[in-house]
């Protein structure tokens, strides 16, 4: 089974003999190796780039562990580059070289040479690994399988599949196991044995109880404000377990850092300024969140909202949450501040979008309570309501765009409709 993951692949052939090393990075199992070792490779091939120009080393397999030294890499690659011509040095595991980051600067002293690299584990769960190269790395970050390419390789109707998505998320892995079983117990054991190990590794974490419950908590409150303050008192009330915030908000910064979770802050949109704590959290994948709690809670309202988060991120934008105040008249008179919320208020360039997430809109009241804070938005960037279910795709008198969550997600276009 191929899956085209052609968002991700034109971002690394955009990036093409830029003089920088290519570092792809993303959660773990999500197809970085795939990218890299299928998908770009047989691209380089339909271009006419010959096998003795493609330099491809998967540094964790057996028949390359002496590569693994850097003295023992740097000399292969230097021996396979025999002519003027362009070469593509392409490393996965790259993190299993001690003073990796040295072998790889060297490399672009070489002119005719174009570098990829991707790796996991303790050394590359940061999403700061750029900084190992010292500014000579240009980071192509890579997700799970989004909707629009989860349903390319779906045998399932739209809805079904969406169901299926929200629950096992988008790791690639699962497209080729044919139970419901074999991919929660997958998830169950990726989810503790390589994600939680990961971290604990890399970060030292030895109350791993506390860390679980901690990730519980941010999974059960997908979408709701907290700070890790409210996070403290949460545990000392309910749990009866005495943790600092700071304590917590490593924790957090270590799950940021492993990519399992986002940060979404909150920006006031007519004060055009952030406001800070608390903050929204979401997580890169559905189905690693779900498997985090067992599969006990299904809120479709909340793992849309993430699903939608993560789409947009996928396509690039910084997202925020947007808050709107508001000062209105009040039945007796007075003034009072009142503050509105939009889900995601998403920036990309010059280019803005207001996203509201709307399980349902049963009501009147309902679809007024949705529009509330588009409304009170005064500038002139796109303002959009996703739903839940299949819908027209209309524009109201207030320049309100609605449409339904399968024209969002299927759709690249689809914020422009």
């Amino acid at each position: 089974m191929e899956i085209k993951r052609d968002l991700y692949l034109t971002r690394l052939v955009n990036r093409r003999h830029n003089g920088l090393i290519k570092v792809v990075t993303g959660i773990r199992r999500c197809g970085k190796s795939y990218l890299l070792f299928k998908l770009f490779h047989d691209l380089l091939k339909s271009e006419g780039v010959d096998d003795l120009h493609l330099i491809e080393v998967r540094l964790d397999y057996w028949e390359n562990r002496a590569l693994c030294n850097p003295d023992e890499l740097y000399k292969y690659v230097k021996s396979r580059i025999t002519d003027d011509g362009l070469y593509y040095i392409i490393l996965d595991e790259i993190q299993l070289v001690p003073e990796f980051e040295f072998v790889l600067n060297s490399f672009l002293n070489i002119p005719n040479a174009d570098i990829y690299v991707s790796g996991s584990n303790a050394k590359f769960l940061s999403k700061d690994v750029i900084t190992e190269f010292r500014g000579r790395g240009d980071e192509v970050r890579i997700n799970p399988l989004n909707f629009r390419e989860y349903m390319s390789v779906s045998e399932d109707s739209r809805e079904t599949s969406f169901e299926k998505y929200l629950t096992y998320g988008g790791l690639p892995y699962l497209m080729s196991m044919p139970t419901e079983e074999q991919k929660a117990e997958y998830l169950k054991s990726l989810f503790t044995e390589t994600y939680m190990k990961d971290i604990k590794d890399r970060y030292g974490i030895r109350r791993d109880d506390e860390m679980r419950e901690l990730v519980s908590i941010l999974s059960s409150g997908i979408g709701g404000l907290t700070s890790p303050l409210t996070l403290s008192k949460t545990f000392k009330s309910v749990k009866h377990v005495n943790i600092t915030d700071d304590t917590i908000s490593n924790y957090i910064d270590s799950l940021c850092d492993a990519f399992l979770i986002e940060r979404s802050e909150r920006y006031d949109v007519k004060g055009r300024k952030y406001i800070g704590s608390p903050l929204k959290y979401y997580f890169t994948d559905l189905g690693l969140r779900n498997a985090s709690i067992n599969f006990r809670q299904d809120e479709r309202t909340h793992l849309m909202e993430n699903a939608i988060y993560d789409e947009l991120r996928t396509r690039g934008f910084n997202v925020d949450v947007g808050v709107v105040p508001v000062r209105k008249v009040m039945e007796d008179g007075t003034r009072k501040l009142i503050s509105y919320e939009v889900d995601f208020v998403c920036n990309l360039g010059n280019r803005r979008y207001y996203v509201q997430s709307a399980y349902r809109m049963p009501s009147d009241e309902k679809i007024a309570q949705e529009k509330d804070s588009l409304i009170h938005i005064d500038d002139s960037f796109k303002k959009i309501i996703v739903l839940g279910e299949p819908s027209l795709i209309r524009r109201d008198d207030n320049g309100i765009t609605t449409m339904s969550i399968y024209d969002f997600l299927l759709n690249e276009n689809s914020l422009d409709f």
